[in-house]
């Protein structure tokens, strides 16, 4: 195996879209359900990637407006495709979101957290932009336990390399658990905080609708195998082979768990 550091940094969004994209969708959809917010708020989405979050924004919770900030100008360029004119894209990162104090009813933010270099900061600036009432939310996918896809790839990378145990999400990532959750968002100062599980079904049509999207090299599973020389990621292929239960249709199906966490802004 070739030794370069795995980059978790996502910057590209189609490779993305294959890999996980497709199923943060329906997770998003169930999100916004689960906040369950009246209508006509100003709604910010922080990392919103490809537009996935602004998205289920737009289609259920009648916004009156829907902000949504990406440091990705390659994620942002996909957003626009998606989103058109319904929401207002702009560059910018967490830790300095491009909008005035309290301009915001509600700020959400889907998968990203865990990316978040200084998550205390990220947070306060957050809730900067949110007005006195408003509310803080975003989900995360359960590294640990609950995201099947990339648990059965870690699972079947460090039997083969025991050192992929170090790059495997659920243990870079202790923010993605419930406990960890809401200890961030009352550190943050918020109030009310509550947590929940959001759980979807993944669907494979077939074992290369599975593997073809760790070629992308987007994400730290991707950009691990893409780093594997020829023979080392054809034995990490057919141990995933081995490992993935077949339907008598030949599709391989999964599931995946994300926590959603949310908290209020004093009055």
């Amino acid at each position: 195996m070739a030794g370069p550091s795995i980059d978790s940094a996502w910057n590209q969004g189609n490779p993305y879209e294959r890999y996980v994209g497709r199923w943060s969708r329906p997770v998003a959809a169930q999100f916004v359900r689960w906040l369950a917010m009246p209508p006509a708020l100003r709604w910010l989405d922080v990392g919103c990637g490809t537009g996935v979050v602004a998205s289920a924004i737009v289609a259920g919770a009648e916004p009156k407006e829907v902000f949504a900030v990406d440091p990705s100008e390659g994620f942002l360029s996909l957003a626009r495709q998606h989103l058109h004119d319904e929401a207002s894209l702009r560059l910018g990162s967490a830790a300095q979101l491009p909008l005035p104090d309290a301009s915001i009813d509600i700020a959400v933010s889907g998968l990203v957290l865990n990316f978040i270099a200084d998550l205390a900061a990220g947070l306060a600036e957050m809730k900067r932009v949110v007005s006195p009432g408003g509310t803080i939310a975003a989900y995360v996918w359960d590294y640990a336990e609950g995201m099947e896809l990339m648990r059965v790839f870690w699972d079947a990378a460090a039997s083969l390399r025991p050192e992929a145990q170090a790059l495997d999400e659920g243990r870079r990532f202790p923010l993605c658990e419930p406990a960890a959750l809401r200890a961030a968002f009352e550190s943050a100062g918020l109030a009310d905080v509550d947590v929940a599980p959001l759980t979807i079904d993944t669907r494979f049509r077939d074992f290369d609708d599975y593997w073809s999207p760790f070629l992308g090299g987007q994400g730290p599973a991707p950009a691990y195998a893409c780093s594997l020389d020829e023979p080392s990621r054809e034995a990490l292929r057919e141990r995933l082979r081995e490992r993935l239960a077949v339907g008598a249709d030949g599709t391989i199906a999964l599931h995946a768990k994300a926590w959603a966490v949310r908290g209020r802004r004093a009055a």
